[in-house]
């Protein structure tokens, strides 16, 4: 159990001044001005200017309970317009900085927001263009200079100077832990998102379970590049700055977070699985077959000799002179991808490979597994770093409860789960029974020990014609570990056997084009018959991990990869499965044809 001090409290509503008070001029957060220049941010002046912010939300008039939306990317003004608007007592609205005016508009609409604080013109523009959408809409504040309609941000925190830090530390003291804190939207994958209402005292539960999730110390660095509209990425956000540990706000552009790992050399990373899959495939998929081998083997033995040492086991010593010479040649390379300190990875979001995770364990880099969804304001099960049991996601947390069901559906129960969903409840009656228990919609198993596996999800589980039921998945994140694969989806519900559609990863089958001649053209390159033998090979080796009939007999390789933008995928990249569906539909029925 950790030791380390927090800045305590029982709402978050008070969490600006407390940071402050325990912080004060401690390092808070690094940001990037230009390429490869980093800036530090102190606690005191991250939290002065959140609380300039919540004065001027003050003179606007914005009341305890009133809802404010928040879109921008993740960087220090997130934090300080969080802090600010939290203080003066509204309820945080979170808004992908990548969704659409529509998008926005069911947010900010459907949670009756008063006011939106916007990163830029152009997220300005999205608004204003749906603003007849919104009848409780009230103001806009800009964050980056200027906008027609809104008020800069600057001018904000001017006219906050009326109002007395006091008044602010008042409203903010007044607030109980049963009063709303945030309402986070779902990702929407089988219709409109819904408003995920939680409240200060599910957070500060979630904080107070840290060290089990994370365990960040004060001295420790965290590398953020997950939206901040996300819960996963808020915690994580809150925890560094619970204990007065140091953000590391990423640089903006995804193509440079292995630069950028290397440069502010973080002690933890949360990622979705497909950060790590990327990196793993960079490392092993890149080499030739007798290299692979002899890499994952290597790794392997990390694996046994880390978990002996675990145990207290004494290593046999012709063993140690082998894991010495790996560490030598070839852990300690990986370890440098990651800026070389990296203490631990927390994978959240979806399944990761069990292969990948048992490969950076033996290098040396424990990628920890947990469960969890907005409606259990984040987490609800994590490994123990000390214990990790690969495959699983570990044990409910302390302080919650799980189970399954008679159909064999997760349920799990704590204070950290929401309150409601906003203006829905018929959806929150469907979703949280009259003893507390949330229905995960996740079909699994729990061990002898209480660790958990994730089976699937059950609205996700496919019944060939045969009647063989099969979790998409285990194939699928089996196959996104090749380095040609970016998505894969598989298809084969009321079908006689399962088929795939996988999409090309540009930058690796780009570099492969430009070596064999061919044009680096992903729509040209999934009609090339020597692409389609790289993805077949790959497919076979993923097949003899399965039964016959959980084996993917046909594959289409798309044209394109999926996207946001298209509507396949939401902002925290979950596939939308039955919009795969229908835009591809004529794909998928040529391949049963």
């Amino acid at each position: 159990m950790s030791t380390t001090t927090t800045a305590a409290g029982t709402t978050i509503a008070d969490f600006a001044f407390r940071i402050k008070d325990a912080y004060g001029d401690r390092v808070a957060a690094q940001y990037q001005t230009s390429p490869g220049e980093w800036t530090d941010i102190t606690y005191d002046a991250l939290v002065d200017t959140g609380i300039e912010i919540g004065r001027g939300l003050l003179d606007l008039g914005v009341q305890t309970g009133d809802k404010v939306s928040l879109l921008a990317e993740t960087r220090p003004v997130w934090s300080m317009a969080h802090l600010g608007l939290t203080a003066s007592g509204a309820v945080n609205v979170s808004v992908y900085p990548t969704n659409s005016p529509e998008e926005c508009a069911w947010v900010v609409g459907n949670s009756q927001s008063v006011g939106i604080i916007c990163e830029n013109a152009e997220q300005v523009a999205k608004i204003q263009k749906v603003r007849d959408e919104l009848p409780d809409l009230q103001w806009i504040v800009v964050i980056d200079g200027e906008a027609d309609g809104a008020i800069p941000l600057a001018q904000l925190r001017e006219r906050g100077a009326q109002h007395d830090v006091s008044t602010l530390r008042e409203r903010a003291e007044s607030v109980t832990v049963d009063d709303a804190y945030m309402i986070m939207y779902t990702s929407g994958t089988t219709g409109p998102p819904k408003g995920v209402v939680l409240s200060h005292g599910n957070y500060r539960f979630m904080l107070d379970t840290a060290p089990q999730l994370a365990n960040i110390a004060p001295d420790d660095v965290l590398y953020l590049f997950l939206p901040l509209a996300h819960a996963f990425a808020l915690l994580f956000h809150l925890m560094v700055f619970d204990v007065g540990a140091k953000l590391i706000y990423w640089g903006g552009d995804a193509t440079k977070l292995v630069p950028e790992l290397a440069q502010t050399k973080p002690t933890h990373l949360p990622a979705v699985p497909r950060i790590f899959e990327k990196i793993y495939a960079a490392v092993v998929g890149a080499q030739d077959e007798a290299t692979q081998a002899k890499m994952i083997g290597a790794a392997q033995l990390g694996l046994k000799v880390r978990r002996m040492q675990e145990a207290g086991e004494e290593v046999p010593a012709d063993l140690l002179e082998k894991f010495n010479q790996a560490d030598e040649q070839l852990f300690t390379k990986v370890r440098g991808i990651f800026g070389g300190n990296l203490q631990r990875g927390i994978s959240g979001g979806a399944p990761a490979g069990k292969e990948m995770l048992e490969f950076f364990y033996g290098a040396g880099i424990p990628i920890t597994e947990g469960f969890g969804m907005t409606e259990t304001s984040t987490g609800a099960a994590m490994n123990p770093p000390d214990a990790i049991r690969f495959g699983s996601v570990g044990k409910a947390l302390p302080g919650q409860e799980a189970k399954i069901a008679e159909d064999g559906e997760l349920l799990v129960r704590g204070p950290n789960i929401f309150q409601e969903y906003y203006r829905n409840e018929k959806a929150t009656r469907e979703t949280k029974d009259a003893e507390g228990w949330l229905h995960t919609g996740d079909l699994a198993t729990i061990d002898e020990d209480g660790y958990i596996y994730i089976v699937g999800r059950k609205k996700d589980i496919i019944i060939t014609a045969g009647g063989k039921n099969i979790a998409p998945a285990n194939f699928e994140n089996d196959l996104k570990q090749s380095r040609w694969v970016s998505q894969v989806v598989m298809h084969g519900d009321r079908r006689p056997f399962p088929i795939a559609l996988v999409t090309l990863d540009p930058e690796t089958i780009g570099a492969w084009a430009a070596e064999n001649g061919k044009l680096a053209d992903v729509a040209a390159l999934a009609e090339d018959d020597d692409v389609r033998a790289l993805i077949q090979k790959d497919i076979d080796e993923v097949n003899e991990k399965y039964a016959r009939v959980e084996q993917v007999k046909k594959f289409a390789i798309l044209t394109r990869d999926l996207s946001q933008e298209t509507g396949e995928l939401t902002p925290t990249m979950k596939v939308k499965r039955n919009v795969v569906n229908e835009q591809f539909a004529d794909v998928i029925e040529a391949l049963y044809a």
